[in-house]
């Protein structure tokens, strides 16, 4: 087998959780969503680990029954920008809709986080699955589920080539000859598509990492084609070692179909580990998230990716309900596994409800089982890192403490960070100014 590279890891920093009633738990600040110290100390943990990524996810819809986090937290451009000034090398990544923003402004918004930041910034790319997304955007409907992609990837065309407006020594600033700038090293982009017209440039010049990071989280096949396509990296979500290398792989082969290397993209499952100095003492922690879900609480989290579908009206403890093709227009790879799972298994709905609420992955144990399976996963290609999610209080300060030395004692991660870019952290590509590689193509001939 080929040397593999070393791992990489982001932190997701989730205030009072994912879980909708993790927030109950006595260790957990109950103001954690809008804490800034919270933040600030889970990035310089992360970054204390060597991590490559903090990452703030985000949601542009809420009602009475979203998951407690969802309904008062920071907006992640915002909380990232403010965490630049905090750290020094950890990437920085937030997600943005392409379905309700335009591409000049988060152009904009990004490159700066990127300039700030010193090159750390990254872009999590969504199309927003929750169909009342709609109404807080003046929209009568939301897009489909495959036109949110069409969205998704002209958009990003745009963006791209606004980060391409300046090439990279076109701002002179002598101040003797009074020439701030290279006119001719100045681009307009004049994008005039399906969806967007727009002329540029951008008002700031590209960072030392080129372009901010894209990240892509879409397991469907639309997800997996702009992924392979676009992106730099593919947060995902996997139950088992084997979905995991099968999704790996099918995301690296359409890589190279679009006439990318395998390496140009880096993939990188979420996991919830849950650390115990024995296998009884972990088991006992994921016992304690678990038992804060009510079934209701439960049955509420369901919903919301079923387009908040009301799942009380059905009996608890017979099959999964027939539903038909609901959730097929907003979280599609997740609402299908969901249904084929439960059909597969027989499940009731209680079951599906509490194992949706408080899924139970395969990393909870002690130190050393959770590095023997990152290091499987890492070893035959169901992985090149993992988004490290906190399922439990303290949960990132264990895997920082007692996990990463295991990871660095055998060799397969990092003792010091290679670089102070996201990209030669991740070791992916700088990508060329667009007008500086044809002007050297030009001069070659």
């Amino acid at each position: 087998m080929a040397t593999r590279k070393k791992l990489k890891f982001g932190a997701i920093i989730h205030g009072v959780g994912g879980n909708i009633s993790a927030w109950r738990h006595p260790d957990i600040p109950s103001d954690a969503s809008v804490s800034f110290p919270f933040y600030v100390r889970a990035a310089q943990k992360a970054e204390e680990g060597l991590f490559d990524l903090a990452f703030i996810a985000d949601g542009l819809y809420i009602n009475e029954k979203s998951i407690p986090h969802f309904l008062n937290r920071f907006e992640p451009i915002t909380i990232l920008s403010a965490l630049a000034a905090a750290t020094t090398k950890i990437g920085l990544v937030g997600t943005l809709s392409t379905s309700y923003s335009e591409p000049f402004t988060v152009a904009r918004q990004f490159g700066s986080l990127d300039m700030i930041s010193g090159g750390r910034a990254g872009w999590n790319v969504v199309t927003s699955p929750l169909e009342g997304s709609a109404r807080n955007y003046g929209r009568t409907e939301h897009p489909s589920h495959d036109e949110r992609y069409r969205i998704a990837e002209e958009y990003l065309k745009v963006t791209k080539g606004l980060w391409d407006s300046w090439e990279d020594d076109a701002f002179v600033r002598d101040k003797e000859s009074g020439v701030f700038f290279d006119p001719a090293k100045m681009h307009r982009l004049n994008h005039k598509g399906t969806y967007f017209s727009v002329e540029g440039p951008l008002n700031i010049a590209r960072s030392k990492q080129g372009q901010p990071v894209i990240f892509q989280a879409g397991s469907s096949e639309s997800g997996k084609n702009l992924a392979a396509k676009e992106a730099d990296a593919v947060f995902t979500g996997h139950e088992s070692i084997e979905e995991a290398k099968a999704f790996y792989s099918d995301v690296k082969n359409r890589t190279v179909a679009y006439g990318r290397s395998r390496d140009d993209i880096v993939i990188l499952p979420g996991i919830g580990p849950i650390i115990g100095s024995t296998e009884e003492e972990a088991e006992r922690k994921y016992e304690e998230i678990a038992n804060l879900v009510s079934i209701d609480k439960a049955l509420d989290y369901l919903g919301r990716f079923f387009e908040h579908h009301d799942f009380s009206q059905y009996p608890l403890d017979e099959p999964f309900p027939d539903i038909g093709d609901l959730g097929s227009n907003s979280f599609r790879s997740g609402t299908d596994k969901i249904k084929r799972t439960a059909k597969e298994q027989g499940l009731t709905l209680r079951q599906v409800a509490l194992r949706s609420a408080t899924p139970r992955g395969p990393f909870v144990g002690t130190p050393e089982k959770i590095a023997d399976l990152i290091q499987r996963w890492h070893e035959e290609e169901a992985a090149d890192g993992f988004i490290v999610h906190s399922a439990f209080p303290r949960g990132l300060d264990d895997f920082v403490e007692q996990v990463v030395p295991i990871l660095q004692r055998r060799g397969i991660y990092r003792t010091e960070y290679e670089s102070d870019t996201l990209r030669g952290n991740l070791g992916v590509p700088i990508p060329p100014n667009r007008y500086a590689e044809e002007r050297s193509r030009q001069a070659a001939r």
